[in-house]
């Protein structure tokens, strides 16, 4: 795990049992989409959440009734932190703090006067709940927005220190910063001024980006540009889709970046030529199918599924086990080195019983 020698130094703001920043490893955030209302769907999915690897889990508190929702998860035992995301009443927010949240998430703009803003200060200082301060694009206050005809990163970032001034003020600290945009470029230039000119942790997520790839991509452009900076304690990848697609993404995200010792099967592949011989393609997916299957796709090793023996064990030397395909069959190869050839209808068969093998020899 690479924690760059760069990477900025921040204070660290501890949420529930979870720290983020300071040396603490980059933590990945996803929200619930379910009607906060419907305490059982809420809590199935913060269950699901945490299961795929999420570390803190958000929910949407519109009102004083929903903050339930975060009482009875404790009570059902769940561990992960919940962060309430609160909008324009300062009361609701209060009644996230009472009903257990571990931290308050709020655009202090909004809440409407700097008497609300200092009773969620109050409320979450007795409790030592820190606040989220989060900033995007709709979220600018007139002024700021007037001054600078649009929302650019220099509206952001002044926003956010703004925001984050008023907290301190009221000597408060425990603050985690979130400059979020639809665009990846407005988003990647606001964080590096906050990162520039404060020692907050920062949240990073590219806003709405939409769903699939495009959305994907987005995501990996603005938040891993950052990350790659040593800019980043924690981050969203927002997707239109099952939240917990979220975490699968985050983590392959941390992963390439070599920023999360959370580890899982990592398949390289080629993506296929006019040499290519065999049906990579199919291959590539059934086997992702049958790994999952065996239970082996959680497991810390690195599979090559080449399509030739051109340059196949050589461009994959660093995996752990792969094969090279050929004409009805494979080079099987381990870190590099040519074992024998398979059948093509035993490549998967054999993958999985070579890791297990692998695996159980250590």
């Amino acid at each position: 795990m690479k924690y760059n020698e760069y990477r900025r130094a921040t204070r660290a703001v501890r949420v529930g049992d979870v720290l983020i920043g300071g040396n603490s490893p980059i933590t990945v955030q996803s929200m619930t989409n379910t009607d906060p209302h419907d305490t059982r769907a809420t809590i199935d999915q913060i269950i699901a959440l945490a299961d795929a690897g999420c570390d803190i889990v958000r929910l949407s508190i519109p009102d004083s009734e929903s903050a339930a929702a975060i009482t009875e998860a404790k009570a059902q035992g769940v561990r992960i932190p919940l962060v309430a995301d609160i909008h324009y009443s300062y009361k609701v927010a209060i009644a996230a703090v009472e009903a257990g949240a571990d931290k308050i998430r709020i655009n202090p703009g909004n809440i409407g006067s700097a008497t609300g803003v200092s009773e969620i200060v109050r409320a979450c200082r007795e409790r030592g709940i820190p606040i989220r301060i989060g900033v995007n694009s709709g979220s600018l206050d007139k002024d700021i927005l007037e001054k600078y005809k649009a929302p650019t990163a220099e509206a952001l970032a002044e926003s956010a220190i703004r925001e984050a001034d008023m907290l301190s003020e009221m000597d408060f600290h425990d603050i985690v910063l979130s400059i979020k945009s639809s665009d990846p470029m407005t988003m990647i230039r606001a964080n590096r001024l906050v990162a520039s000119r404060t020692d907050y942790p920062l949240h990073l997520g590219v806003t709405e980006a939409g769903a699939g790839t495009q959305a994907i991509i987005k995501s990996s452009v603005g938040v891993g540009s950052l990350l790659s900076e040593g800019i980043g304690d924690t981050l969203r990848i927002s997707l239109t889709d099952d939240p917990c697609r979220e975490i699968e993404a985050a983590e392959s995200l941390l992963r390439a970046l070599e920023l999360t010792d959370k580890r899982k099967m990592e398949i390289i592949s080629c993506p296929t030529c006019g040499r290519t011989k065999i049906d990579l393609i199919s291959l590539h997916k059934s086997f992702q199918s049958a790994a999952i299957d065996a239970g082996i796709d959680k497991n810390d090793i690195k599979v090559a599924l080449m399509g030739c023996g051109v340059n196949g064990p050589g461009e994959a030397r660093e995996a752990d086990i792969g094969i090279a395909g050929g004409s009805g069959e494979a080079l099987l190869f381990k870190r590099g080195e040519i074992i024998c050839k398979i059948p093509e209808s035993q490549i998967i068969p054999r993958l999985i019983d070579e890791i297990r093998a692998m695996q159980k020899n250590g």
